[in-house]
């Protein structure tokens, strides 16, 4: 009897050791288990103090080499600040000098257009075509022997023009150059003889006298001579805000041809743009 309890007892004893290591292996296992299925710590982001991160965005090549060409065009259009032509009109008096100062009374109305081509902001060349009312002397009209007279200047004038900027509202500027002048004029009901004595009103007024005498032909009443010479003036202008320029422009013209002159010196006040 005792054989056996005690054999029972080791059989017990022998099973709580196989459950004890039992729950020995398990437990390792759970352990293990939930080492693998725990998710990874992350480390704490640090704080930027209310601040925005920075992002960098550079720019592609395309759009630096775009960038590029627009400021050379806004260069190119900075540096060309002048106009390419410059057109003008205007209209005045003229004061007379030389031998038609002798024969025509100052005050004659006149007037011009012309056109410019600049090279840059100060450099051009400038063409005109000018008219001017030259209206005889009262002196002048009685040694002809008419009732009345008629005569005027056209000319076309091409030179160099020499702008000089003084500010953004107002500039001035200078011109020279070559004309070509045809003067003409009639004798209303003269009544001159052909083959009388020529003097100096007869030999402007025509050109010039055949042995001291007029013409017997009759052809003295009317008058056209072409002569060359040259011009040479000044001018101011005054910009408007709608960029018109106003300007007044002085001038002394001078052209010749056998002895005979013409000189006027017209003032002019008209707007270019």
């Amino acid at each position: 009897m005792m054989g056996k309890f005690a054999s029972a007892n080791a059989l017990i004893r022998s099973l709580l050791v196989v459950f004890c290591l039992a729950g020995v292996f398990a437990s390792q296992a759970l352990a293990q288990t939930s080492a693998q299925q725990s998710p990874p710590t992350t480390p704490n982001a640090p704080a930027n103090n209310g601040q925005q991160p920075t992002t960098s965005n550079p720019q592609s090549p395309g759009a630096e080499e775009e960038q590029s060409v627009q400021e050379g065009i806004s260069l190119r259009k900075k540096e060309h600040n002048y106009k390419n032509w410059n057109y003008n009109v205007g209209a005045g008096a003229n004061v007379d000098s030389g031998a038609t100062k002798s024969f025509v009374r100052g005050g004659g109305l006149g007037g011009m257009i012309g056109v410019a081509r600049n090279a840059n902001r100060y450099l051009g060349i400038r063409a005109d075509a000018i008219y001017e009312d030259l209206p005889l002397k009262q002196s002048s009209i009685a040694i002809s022997g008419a009732t009345s007279a008629t005569s005027y200047l056209l000319s076309g004038t091409l030179g160099p023009i020499i702008n000089i900027p003084v500010s953004s509202t107002f500039g001035g500027y200078v011109l020279f150059g070559a004309g070509f002048f045809h003067r003409a004029g009639s004798l209303n009901n003269d009544t001159t003889l052909p083959g009388s004595a020529c003097s100096s009103f007869w030999t402007w007024w025509q050109g010039q006298c055949f042995n001291g005498s007029l013409p017997l032909n009759g052809h003295f009443a009317n008058t056209s001579q072409n002569q060359f010479g040259y011009d040479v003036g000044a001018g101011v202008t005054r910009k408007m805000p709608s960029g018109v320029e106003i300007y007044a422009e002085f001038r002394l013209m001078h052209g010749s041809n056998n002895g005979t002159t013409t000189d006027v010196r017209p003032i002019t006040v008209g707007v270019r743009w």
